[in-house]
C-alpha cells in the first residue's frame, strides 16, 4: 500500500492555525526588537508632509463684546470603561488626561440701547446700565493639554491593530471642555469681567470730560 505525498505533507487546520499565530508573534516581536536598536529609528523612520488644502471662510460675524476678563484652568480627568462579565485585562480601557484650557467673561455692549444711557446737560454726568457679563464656551488648548496614561484590555488592544481611531481621546476631551466650564461657573469670573469693565467704561468718559460715571448691571 503506497501513501501520495501530497497527502503526507497535508498540514491539519490546528496546525495551520498554530503556524499562522507563531508567525504573527514572530513579525510582532521583530518590530519591537528593530524599533529599540540604535540607528533603527533614522533607518526606517518616517517623514511627516502637510498636504493640507487652504482653509476656507465659511462665515464673518461681526462682534459688539468686551471680553474683560480669561480664566485658565487645568483639570485631571480619569476616565475608565467597563466591559459587562469580562475583566478589565481583557475588555476594557482607562485613560487619564491633563486638559488644559481657558473660559473668556464677556459684556455685550450691542445690547445697550439709547435708554440705557442717560447724559445730564452739561454733559458732566453719565449713567449706564449694561448687561451681565457672561462667560463664553471654553476653549481647551491642545500644546497643553495630554495623556498621561492608556491602559487598555487585550482585545481593544487587537481592536487598534486592525482600525485606525483618530477620535480616541474626543470623549476625554470632551469631558476636561466640561469640567472646566463647570469650574469657570463658579469661579467668580464673571464678576470681574463686570468690575474690570466698569473700570474700563470710566476710565473711557472720563477722559472725555465727564467727572460722574455711574455703571450699573442687569
Amino acid at each position: 500500500m503506497t501513501t501520495s505525498v501530497s497527502s503526507v505533507r497535508r498540514l491539519p487546520g490546528w496546525a495551520k492555525a498554530v503556524a499562522a499565530l507563531v508567525l504573527v508573534l514572530a513579525v510582532l516581536f521583530a518590530g519591537i526588537r528593530l524599533a529599540v536598536l540604535p540607528g533603527i529609528e533614522d533607518l526606517f523612520g518616517t517623514q511627516t508632509h502637510d498636504r493640507s488644502g487652504p482653509a476656507l471662510l465659511k462665515s464673518i460675524q461681526d462682534m459688539s463684546r468686551y471680553d474683560a476678563a480669561s480664566g485658565n484652568f487645568q483639570v485631571v480627568v480619569d476616565l475608565e470603561k467597563d466591559a459587562k462579565f469580562l475583566p478589565d485585562a481583557i475588555r476594557g480601557t482607562r485613560t487619564l488626561y491633563v486638559g488644559a484650557g481657558t473660559v473668556d467673561a464677556y459684556v455685550d455692549l450691542g445690547q445697550v440701547g439709547e435708554k440705557d444711557v442717560s447724559v445730564d446737560g452739561d454733559r458732566t454726568s453719565a449713567t449706564l446700565r449694561l448687561p451681565h457679563a457672561r462667560l463664553g464656551s471654553p476653549a481647551l488648548d491642545p500644546d497643553h493639554s495630554y495623556a498621561v496614561s492608556k491602559q487598555r484590555g487585550l482585545l481593544d488592544r487587537l481592536g487598534d491593530l486592525f482600525s485606525d481611531n483618530p477620535n480616541s481621546e474626543q470623549a476625554v476631551q470632551k469631558l476636561a471642555v466640561r469640567h472646566i466650564g463647570d469650574a469657570a461657573r463658579g469661579s467668580g469670573l464673571t464678576a470681574r469681567a463686570e468690575t474690570n469693565t466698569t473700570g474700563m467704561l470710566q476710565g473711557l468718559l472720563r477722559s472725555l470730560g465727564f467727572k460722574e460715571v455711574h455703571i450699573s448691571y442687569g
